[in-house]
């Protein structure tokens, strides 16, 4: 059968956005989509230093280090997404789609599929083997050990058929401060990066615009990039 044609989105690619200002834009953002006032959109870029709590974060997952935390300038903040805690940082793609669920897939399962899809294809131009794991979501890669390690964690909030929040992408970020969580609430979760597997820095640009070219893939949009 013949693929629909595209829909209209907008693609907001920010380098750098702290995270305040990105929760703030993700509701104008939202509101509006809601009132069809705004086409469905992506935004993606990179926060400074923060720790993010989920609707599922519980105290042991982040407390016990926090003090050596905020002597690394890294600020916390409590969001209304799913998952538990997890880092952000420079050279970390965000990803906050934020879109009419119904236009896309039946469901937040299906929903966190084409992410994780994403993703994915992402990986692969680089050589590397994302998968899906059969109990956590987000995306992982197999160790040279023979454990799998996450590269990818999605976090995702729907309210009146609207998304929120949504993907991380651990390209050149610093992992350092992972060892010091639970990352998403999983015990032994080891996270690694695409600079890490590569053993090379990785051109975040680049990564960001195969990200919005495969999101526009999977979801079958066409992009209209607008200034935030």
């Amino acid at each position: 059968m013949p693929k629909n044609p595209p829909q209209p989105g907008s693609l907001l690619s920010i380098p750098s956005l702290p995270f305040v200002q990105a929760l703030e834009l993700q509701h104008t953002l939202a509101a509006q989509r809601s009132e069809n006032q705004q086409p469905d959109t992506l935004i993606l870029t990179e926060h400074e230093p923060v720790l993010t709590l989920g609707r599922t974060t519980k105290p042991e997952h982040w407390e016990a280090h926090w003090a050596e935390l905020q002597e690394k300038g890294i600020a916390l903040q409590q969001t209304n997404r799913g998952g538990s805690v997890t880092y952000h940082g420079p050279g970390q793609i965000i990803g906050y789609p934020i879109l009419r669920l119904r236009n896309f897939c039946p469901g937040p399962r299906i929903y966190v599929q084409k992410l994780e899809e994403v993703l994915i294809r992402t990986l692969a131009e680089w050589g590397i083997v994302g998968c899906r794991h059969e109990s956590f979501r987000g995306v992982w890669v197999d160790s040279e050990e023979g454990h799998a390690e996450k590269i990818a964690s999605i976090g995702v909030r729907i309210s009146k058929g609207i998304t929120m929040h949504g993907f991380a992408l651990n390209v050149n970020v610093n992992l350092q401060p992972f060892s010091l969580l639970t990352p998403c609430g999983i015990d032994h979760c080891v996270m690694t990066s695409m600079k890490k597997l590569l053993n090379q820095q990785v051109n975040v640009a680049q990564v960001r615009e195969q990200v919005a070219a495969y999101f526009a893939d999977v979801f079958q949009l066409e992009w209209t990039e607008v200034e935030p």
